[in-house]
This record gives structure tokens, sequence and C-alpha cells, in this order.
């Protein structure tokens, strides 16, 4: 803990309780509905127009962290948010303060993360002026945002935190923001917070259907070959064990998507591992050949799918179990579908589902797993092989740890190398694809997690855009292990710039670029080097028993490919394997 945050500790110890009736600014206000809805952090930069939240933050019970940039905070929200279930919450200010949350937003919006964005905005005598700093974000953010709130009474501020913090968790969470203009933080009322929440137009249908699941028990009873593909709706219902009774009860393979990595034990006999575009022989094969694929809580988006719909799962009668009923049939039209919590729906199924006859349909899938593993070429030059380096990682701690990703190559070999066996242990940008994520996510998971391992891997181009936040690392003291995958060039592009655009390589050299050892040094974290296998093998191995923070940058082969790969509008079948071919 730094000296600031201890001090603000401590002179927080003879702060009188929470008390209705009391008037209080609206800033005040805000910060007392943030402790009654039990936050711990708040992630943040200020400015003009938050002014009277960050004063009001001088006195308060809440640890609040200052990051560098208003982007780097939102992601560490995030990172937050997905290493614990609750909502993240984060503060900026009006104008571009704001405005530098938005890929945030979008970031969470896609991945279905609960947040809570407080922005500030000029006094409401000023909206619609083109005042300074001004920027209609609750315009800007509609379209990525559960919902959004700006107020206009201070009286209603509590009632529309109560009300924000509901949205955001139940049902499908995501983030929801509220915008307060300055006028309305300063001014005073009577404090009552309300107990419930009374929202006529939302009503979430957590509970599922008990006929639909009767179809699935005989669904189930009647298939031969099925496969259960669970995406991230696991991971945000905490469905985990259930998952995994279930699927040991009926004898199903159950196919994690990237987003639900963390759902499944990647090492379990029935988990074949990740589908799609840079998923496993054997998970592509079984969704090519089954008869039944219940969907737990996936969208069918186009890197499983491929965009090609009517070719996914041709022979499959389709079940499709998500909490947001707008998702079935989205993409594709569903035999059974079932909307409700899929924690619910697996224990509703638990109490009828028998186990399949799937004994020789779960050996093919092995089978098939066998033939055609996750593989690489060793360097004949002694190089150090990117997918080596996250080997090294793995087999260090056995998938003891929280790892969190940036965007690219580095990001699909962690998928393919990693096996993550704990719950909410992976964190990564799914659907929006945020370069920039990976760094200050691991912050967020290191302050939700003190006294776990927290392993943030990034390449060196997506590095560059927080790297900022190692300031919050250094003053933190947090014992993150930053990782950078450094192959000098925009790997993913690159890889498409040689296999779709004839080799022509524009804009993805990153070789002239910062001494990240130095850098890092200079924030008085400790920094490391490797660029061969024995070189990594001990480098790691120093990282891991070393108190603190750790730099450690694994300089690999540039031209290495991820492999197994689909092309863009290709079929599943269409697959290339890479260095077996």
């Amino acid at each position: 803990m730094s000296t600031d945050t201890a001090m603000v500790d401590n002179r927080e110890a003879s702060l009188p309780p929470i008390e209705m009736g009391e008037e209080m600014s609206g800033s005040d206000m805000l910060l007392r509905c943030l402790l009654l809805e039990g936050v711990e952090y708040v992630f943040g930069y200020p400015g003009g127009a938050v002014l009277p939240i960050y004063d009001s933050l001088y006195s308060s019970r809440l640890k609040h962290i200052l990051t560098r940039h208003e982007q780097g905070a939102i992601h560490a929200a995030d990172g937050y948010a997905r290493a614990t279930g609750k909502p993240g919450v984060v503060i900026a200010t009006s104008g571009p303060g704001a405005t530098n949350l938005v890929t945030g937003i979008a970031t969470a919006h896609m991945d279905s993360v609960p947040l809570i964005c407080i922005t500030g905005n000029v006094a409401q005598s000023l909206i619609g002026t083109d005042a300074f700093q001004e920027a209609n974000i609750t315009g800007i953010t509609l379209p990525i945002t559960k919902h959004n709130y700006f107020v206009r009474d201070v009286e209603d501020l509590p009632r529309i935190v109560k009300e924000a913090f509901h949205i955001a968790t139940t049902g499908r969470p995501g983030p929801v923001l509220i915008d307060i203009p300055k006028d309305v933080n300063n001014a005073k009322a009577p404090f009552y917070y309300p107990e419930t929440v009374k929202l006529r137009s939302y009503n979430p249908n957590v509970k599922p259907n008990n006929l639909q699941i009767e179809r699935l028990a005989r669904a189930i009873k009647e298939a031969k070959k099925p496969v259960i593909l669970a995406g991230g709706g696991i991971v945000a219902a905490g469905a985990e064990k259930e998952l995994l009774e279930f699927a040991e009860r009926t004898n199903i393979p159950v196919i994690p998507t990237f987003m639900g990595l963390a759902g499944f034990p990647g090492t379990h006999p029935l988990c074949p591992g990740m589908p799609g575009m840079h998923g496993s022989y054997a998970s592509n094969q079984a969704l090519l050949n089954t008869d039944l694929l219940i969907n737990m809580g996936a969208r069918f988006d186009d890197r499983i799918t491929m965009g090609r719909t009517k070719e996914f799962a041709p022979n499959a009668k389709i079940v499709h179990i998500d909490i947001d009923p707008a998702e079935i049939g989205k993409n594709i039209d569903a035999y059974i579908p079932i909307v409700g919590d899929v924690k619910n729906v697996l224990l509703a199924a638990l109490a009828k589902a028998e186990r399949a006859d799937s004994d020789a349909w779960v050996e093919q899938v092995q089978a098939w797993g066998t033939q055609h593993p996750y593989s690489y070429k060793p360097s004949p030059e002694g190089r150090l092989k990117p997918q080596r380096a996250i080997e090294i990682m793995y087999e260090s701690i056995g998938g003891d740890a929280i790892v969190t990703t940036d965007v690219g190559q580095h990001q699909m070999w962690v998928a393919q190398y990693f096996k993550f066996s704990n719950q909410r242990s992976f964190i990564s940008s799914g659907g929006l694809g945020t370069m920039g994520f990976g760094f200050p996510a691991a912050i967020g998971a290191q302050m939700a997690h003190p006294n776990q391992t927290v392993i943030s891997v990034s390449g060196d181009g997506g590095f560059q855009m927080n790297l900022q936040e190692l300031a919050v690392v250094a003053n933190h003291n947090l014992p993150i292990k930053i990782v950078v995958i450094n192959n000098n060039c925009l790997g993913m592009v690159r890889q498409w710039q040689e296999l779709f655009y004839d080799h022509r390589y524009s804009q993805v050299d990153l070789s002239v670029s910062v001494d990240f050892v130095k850098l890092v040094e200079a924030y008085g974290i400790k920094g490391l080097r490797a660029s061969t296998e024995e070189d990594a093998e001990r480098v790691w191995q120093e990282a891991m028993n070393t108190n603190g923070p750790v730099f450690v940058e694994f300089v690999v082969e540039p031209e290495e490919n991820v492999y197994p790969m689909v092309a863009a509008g290709n079929t599943l079948d269409q697959m290339v394997l890479g260095d077996e071919e």
C-alpha cells in the first residue's frame, strides 16, 4: 500500500457511520452510495468537472487508484470485475476524460462485464453551449452501455446509483454510465438510499421453463454425438461447478469458447479445447459431426461459426441457453431455446438429465485430439518460440494463476497452451479485441486478489498502448509478473498480410521501439530478458522467485504464425494445421 493511501485509511477510521436523512452534497451522496453497495476500489483520474467528487474522496473510506490514463482506469476496473464477478467502478471527468472511457466501455459491453462508469459534466446551465470540456457522453455511449443516466436533480442521485448497480449486475451483466453535472455534485439534499429497485420495464427471466428442460433431457437421451459449447455466460453466472457435474454425469464433451476458457478445467478428459478460427482440431471436428449441440451462454459469434452459419454444426439439433433472449436465434436458429440464468438451467437439468449413450463419441473426440494436438516446430537456430514461452509459464505453476492478455498472436497462444482450471482465471478482451487491455486489467485483478499470482501477457504492440500504468504497479508494489512476447512487429496483422496479402508487409514493423527492460527499470521495476529456451526457463524461474513486480521480455521469432487456423469466410472443415502440413 502506498503512503498516501495509508494516510487516508488512518484518517477515515474516525468517520461517523452512514445515517439516512443527513443533508449532504451530491458528491458525498455518490460515495456513500458506493460504500453501501460494497465497493472497495475505485479507479479513476481527476479533472475539473469531478473536483467535488475528488474533494469528497479525500476523507472517504473508499480506496481510489490513480491511474495514468482514463483508459487504463476503465480497463483496470474491468479486470477487477472479471476477477471477482463484482462491478468495477471508474471515475472520469467531463469531455476528454469521459471520451477516453469509450473504448473500455465498449470492451466491457461486448464481453458482458458489469461496470459502473461515473463521469462528470459541466453545470446544467452550460449544457449545449459547447462549454470547456463539455461532451454529450450519454449520447456517445448509448449504443455501448446496458443503460446510462444523466442526473438532473441531486435528490435522484441515490436512486439512480441503486438502479445502476442493479442493472449492471443482473440479467446479462454490462456497463452502466452515470453522468453527473458539476452543479448536481455541489447541490445538497437529505440522503436516503432505497432498499429495493423497481423497474417496470426491466425484469430479467432467470428461471428456465420446465418443459424446455424436459425437452433437453430427452434430446440428450436420444443423442449419440452430443457436445456442450460453454461460453462466457458460464463464468458470468458462476456456474463452473454445475457445468463440471453436468458434463461428468451426462458424459458429454465440453468445448469452451475463448470467453469460456476458465469455465471448465482445460485438463479434463472431456475438454478438447476451444473451437473456431484458432481452435483445436478436435473441437472443430466435434462441432462438424455432432448431432446435438448444447450452447450454454455463448453468442455463436463469427470467430466460431466463421460467418458460415448454415454450414456450422450441420447435422446437429441446436439447444441455446442464454440469459439474454435477444441472443437466442440471433445468429443460428434454436431447436430448443431456453431463456434463463445458465446456473439455474444447469441445476434444473441436473435433476432430469441422464448419462448419454456417448462412450464411442467421447473416444472419437479424444482420438482427434491425440492425432492433431496443438504443436510447433522448435527453432533450428535455438531461438525462443512464443509457444514454448507460454508452456514455460504454465509448467511453472500448473495453471494456478490469473492470466490477463492483450490482443493478438500471444493471446491465441495463451488460449491454446495455458490450461485454465480455476474460476475467473482468464481475463482477455474477446468481442471487441482491444489492444492495450491486458496490462491495466492485470492491475485490477491483482487489486482484487492481492495474494494470488497474476500474470499479464502482452505483445510488444499492445503493451505500448498503456505502458504508462507501470507507475501504478510501482506505486502500489503490485506483484504482477508482466510479460511481453516481443516479435518486433504487429504479429497477427503481419500473419494475415503474409497469408492473404502476398507478404506485402504494410506498417507492421515495430523493431524501432523502446528498450523495455530499461524502461521498467526507470519505474523501479525489475526487468529481465530472454531470447533462447534455456534463458527463458532461467529468467522465468527468477521472476517467480522474486517478491513484488517483475517484467519479463521474451524475444521470439518474428515470423511465427498461429496455427491451426481457419481463414475468414471458410468453414471449420477447411482448417490449416500449420507445421503438420
